[in-house]
């Protein structure tokens, strides 16, 4: 697993995304505390198997009620992950559910919250675990948005969030 995490660190660093781990879900929760009351502003955490098995946390600013203007006004968006590809640095979520969609797309920064037995070797891994009859929807998410214009001129952030931050939870939490 070390291994697995470490290409993955690698490589999603290399896309200017910042991953983390913790050993607990509750360093995991007071990670997420310390970053919004480090960045400031409203943040929107949207529905997810790590929240039913913790608890709705209440910090200053966060909201769970997941709206498209929420969203749009949120400057952090919070949303749990099915999965991440070592080799790829990837993030791959079932955003059937809108409001993963919109936390996730949104607000200037996102936190993708990851079960760390969630890392996976490559996309071949995943394809197996993936039920279309269940997942409508499936994002991948390598990095922050960019975007380039004809001239190579890179642009972060232009069509979603200009800072992606993963928190991988040990122990099945998230």
């Amino acid at each position: 697993m070390d291994n697995l995490f470490a290409s993955f660190k690698e490589r999603a660093e290399a896309v200017s995304a910042e991953v983390h781990r913790c050993g607990t879900a509750a360093e995991a929760r007071d990670f997420v505390h310390g970053l919004l009351r480090e960045v400031g502003g409203t943040a929107l955490w949207a529905p997810c198997a790590f929240l039913e098995a913790q608890g709705r946390p209440a910090f200053p600013g966060l909201s769970y009620d997941v709206t498209r203007e929420g969203a749009a006004q949120a400057k952090v968006g919070i949303s749990q992950m099915e999965w991440a590809l070592a080799d790829t640095g990837t993030l791959v979520v079932d955003a059937t559910e809108v409001g993963s969609r919109l936390v996730s797309t949104l607000p200037q920064i996102h936190v993708a919250l990851i079960g760390a037995d969630r890392l996976l070797p490559d996309m071949a891994s995943v394809l197996g675990r993936i039920k279309p009859e269940k997942a409508c929807y499936l994002s991948m998410i390598t990095g922050p948005s960019r975007t380039a214009d004809i001239e190579r001129v890179l642009t972060i952030g232009v069509h979603g969030p200009e800072r992606l931050v993963i928190v991988f939870v040990e122990g099945g939490a998230a």
